[in-house]
């Protein structure tokens, strides 16, 4: 059963631009916004560390994960922010930048119209893959960061490091919206325009799809296990178990409180938890791994529940979560640590 206690509003902000983003890693999180401002926070106390203005507007924003440089992706191009002095340096590439993601310290790989390109934290190109066949969609990084994983229409291929052409192509007809990699490297999977999620196992290219979603599938993530997979179909979440072999002809977990969906974030750790935020303002805290397979979940708490749509959710560490809306509302929310959220 569900309760309206809320956990602990550690502090409260306002933004001048409309959130669309956040990314959290050590000390710091990031708010990037509609209209290209990308302001730096200090987690614990919200008080501002840094800003930049990425042109043309922004789409996602990634923090290394040293928390010492930062990214900001969007319509035109992209943006590069270093910690220690505020230095910003701006790409106006006049292509679609969809996505970025940090192998490291030293190297983020950023979606640039058809191909990825991998950086130095100061912009310096390192590699670049060969043009998809469309725009890329999103990526992410496998093996400790040797291998990089690139969605686009047709295929999700990868790449090692300093190699164009791919080593290893996993093909599907159709639009990958969302991309998700196990944290043990075992699976890939897509979520699509189709209203379904592709899986493959990466070691041999086995294939399964799941389909009959209400609507496409645009938010896929894994939990640090890499066991369970939550993707956003609308209305329910679902969770699939990637234990065993996988999730083949079993039934997900279903959790429905949002009637639309709008971010979705694992805890750090083994615990099953996850954070759900909606169109009604509404953020449901979950033990999303309870129950058996089929089951349908209620939220174990509910934050908030008014206001406009929640439009970015990320855990800054265990204890704290970060929410942001749509009017330009950032909360820090202290979670317990116990096994009662």
């Amino acid at each position: 059963m569900s309760t309206a206690v809320e956990s602990p509003l550690v502090w409260q902000i306002s933004v001048d631009d409309a959130p669309v983003a956040i990314s959290a890693r050590g000390d710091l999180i990031a708010v990037a916004g509609a209209e290209g401002t990308v302001k730096v926070f200090d987690a614990a106390m919200g008080a501002e560390i840094g800003a930049l203005e990425l042109p043309g507007g922004a789409l996602k924003v990634a923090l290394s994960l040293d928390a010492q440089h930062l990214v900001a992706t969007g319509p035109m191009g992209y943006a590069l922010w270093r910690r220690t002095d505020g230095r910003t340096r701006v790409r106006e590439s006049g292509t679609w930048s969809a996505t970025a993601a940090w192998a490291d310290g030293e190297r983020v790989a950023v979606a640039t119209g058809r191909r990825a390109h991998v950086l130095d934290p100061d912009g310096t190109e390192l590699w670049r893959t060969e043009p998809a066949a469309s725009t890329v969609s999103d990526l992410a990084w496998m093996r400790q960061g040797r291998r990089l994983a690139v969605a686009a229409y047709g295929a999700v291929r990868c790449h090692e490091r300093h190699t164009e052409k791919p080593v290893a192509t996993y093909p599907y007809v159709g639009s990958h919206l969302a991309l998700a990699v196990a944290p043990t490297g075992r699976w890939i999977c897509s979520g699509n325009q189709d209203a379904s999620i592709h899986i493959w196992r990466a070691r041999d290219g086995g294939e399964l799809t799941m389909s009959g979603y209400p609507e496409k599938v645009s938010r896929l993530a894994f939990d640090e296990t890499g066991f369970w997979l939550a993707a956003v179909g609308a209305p329910d979440v679902t969770v699939w178990d990637f234990s065993g072999r996988g999730p083949e002809g079993t039934p997900p977990r279903s959790l429905r409180c949002h009637e639309t969906v709008t971010a979705l974030a694992w805890r750090p750790g083994a615990a099953g938890h996850l954070a759900s935020g909606g169109a009604d303002g509404t953020v449901a805290l979950w033990h999303a791994t309870t129950g058996r397979p089929q089951a349908r979940l209620r939220p174990a708490r509910e934050l908030d529940g008014t206001g406009t749509a929640v439009a970015a959710l990320a855990w800054a560490g265990s204890h704290l979560l970060a929410v942001a809306w749509r009017d330009g509302r950032v909360r820090m929310y202290g979670v317990p640590s116990r096994t009662a959220l």
